[in-house]
Protein backbone atom coordinates (compact mmCIF):
# COMPACT_ATOMS: atom_id res chain seq x y z
CA UNK A 1 0.00 0.00 0.00
CA UNK A 2 0.69 3.68 -0.36
CA UNK A 3 1.42 4.99 3.10
CA UNK A 4 0.01 2.55 5.97
CA UNK A 5 -0.68 5.74 8.15
CA UNK A 6 -2.74 7.25 4.99
CA UNK A 7 -4.47 3.77 5.04
CA UNK A 8 -5.06 3.64 8.73
CA UNK A 9 -6.66 7.35 8.65
CA UNK A 10 -8.58 6.66 5.97
CA UNK A 11 -10.12 3.81 7.37
CA UNK A 12 -11.31 5.31 10.45
CA UNK A 13 -12.85 8.23 8.48
CA UNK A 14 -14.80 5.49 6.77
CA UNK A 15 -15.81 4.06 9.57
CA UNK A 16 -17.25 6.72 11.45
CA UNK A 17 -19.21 8.08 7.79
CA UNK A 18 -20.06 5.03 6.99
CA UNK A 19 -21.81 4.58 10.43
CA UNK A 20 -23.28 8.02 9.99
CA UNK A 21 -24.69 6.84 6.53
CA UNK A 22 -26.50 3.44 7.94
CA UNK A 23 -28.33 5.25 10.30
CA UNK A 24 -29.62 7.62 8.20
CA UNK A 25 -30.71 4.99 5.61
CA UNK A 26 -32.07 2.47 8.05
CA UNK A 27 -34.49 5.55 9.00
CA UNK A 28 -34.99 6.05 5.38
CA UNK A 29 -35.79 2.99 4.57
CA UNK A 30 -32.74 2.40 2.21
CA UNK A 31 -31.96 -1.02 2.96
CA UNK A 32 -29.33 -1.73 0.47
CA UNK A 33 -27.21 1.41 0.89
CA UNK A 34 -27.29 0.63 4.23
CA UNK A 35 -26.39 -2.65 4.38
CA UNK A 36 -23.12 -2.02 2.40
CA UNK A 37 -22.10 0.92 4.90
CA UNK A 38 -22.15 -1.48 7.56
CA UNK A 39 -20.38 -4.42 5.87
CA UNK A 40 -17.96 -1.47 4.54
CA UNK A 41 -17.51 0.26 8.25
CA UNK A 42 -17.07 -3.23 9.76
CA UNK A 43 -14.07 -4.00 7.28
CA UNK A 44 -12.71 -0.50 7.77
CA UNK A 45 -12.16 -0.87 11.06
CA UNK A 46 -10.64 -4.63 11.01
CA UNK A 47 -8.36 -2.93 8.09
CA UNK A 48 -7.52 -0.35 10.36
CA UNK A 49 -6.83 -2.63 13.34
CA UNK A 50 -4.75 -5.00 11.12
CA UNK A 51 -2.54 -2.44 9.85
CA UNK A 52 -1.75 -0.86 13.20
CA UNK A 53 -0.72 -3.98 14.31
CA UNK A 54 1.10 -5.29 11.71
CA UNK A 55 -0.55 -8.29 11.01
CA UNK A 56 0.21 -10.71 8.37
CA UNK A 57 -3.12 -10.67 7.10
CA UNK A 58 -3.28 -6.89 6.36
CA UNK A 59 -2.15 -6.97 2.86
CA UNK A 60 -4.89 -9.22 1.44
CA UNK A 61 -7.62 -7.17 3.96
CA UNK A 62 -6.34 -4.19 2.57
CA UNK A 63 -7.35 -5.59 -1.21
CA UNK A 64 -11.04 -7.01 0.05
CA UNK A 65 -11.11 -2.60 1.97
CA UNK A 66 -10.79 -1.39 -1.46
CA UNK A 67 -13.42 -3.37 -3.08
CA UNK A 68 -15.85 -2.77 -0.18
CA UNK A 69 -15.51 0.76 -0.26
CA UNK A 70 -15.50 0.86 -4.34
CA UNK A 71 -18.83 -1.03 -3.88
CA UNK A 72 -20.02 1.68 -0.87
CA UNK A 73 -18.83 4.58 -2.98
CA UNK A 74 -20.80 3.52 -6.00
CA UNK A 75 -24.16 2.72 -3.95
CA UNK A 76 -24.28 5.69 -2.00
CA UNK A 77 -23.02 7.89 -4.91
CA UNK A 78 -26.51 6.97 -6.43
CA UNK A 79 -28.32 9.10 -3.89
CA UNK A 80 -25.85 11.58 -3.05
CA UNK A 81 -27.54 14.62 -4.92
CA UNK A 82 -30.85 14.32 -2.28
CA UNK A 83 -28.89 13.11 0.78
CA UNK A 84 -25.45 14.59 2.39
CA UNK A 85 -24.78 11.85 4.38
CA UNK A 86 -24.48 9.84 1.51
CA UNK A 87 -22.42 12.05 -0.73
CA UNK A 88 -20.03 12.49 2.50
CA UNK A 89 -20.26 8.77 2.53
CA UNK A 90 -19.06 7.83 -0.50
CA UNK A 91 -16.36 10.51 -0.41
CA UNK A 92 -14.96 8.76 2.43
CA UNK A 93 -15.01 5.64 0.84
CA UNK A 94 -13.02 6.86 -2.06
CA UNK A 95 -10.46 8.26 -0.17
CA UNK A 96 -10.44 5.28 1.63
CA UNK A 97 -10.08 2.89 -1.65
CA UNK A 98 -7.53 5.46 -2.89
CA UNK A 99 -4.87 5.18 0.41
CA UNK A 100 -5.66 1.62 0.75
CA UNK A 101 -4.53 0.74 -2.82
CA UNK A 102 -1.50 -1.75 -2.72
Amino acid sequence: MKNLQDCIAACLACVTECEKCTVSCINEGNKICALLCRDCADICDLCAKLCARGSQFADELCKLCVACCEACATECEKHAHHHAHCKACAEACRKCAEACKM
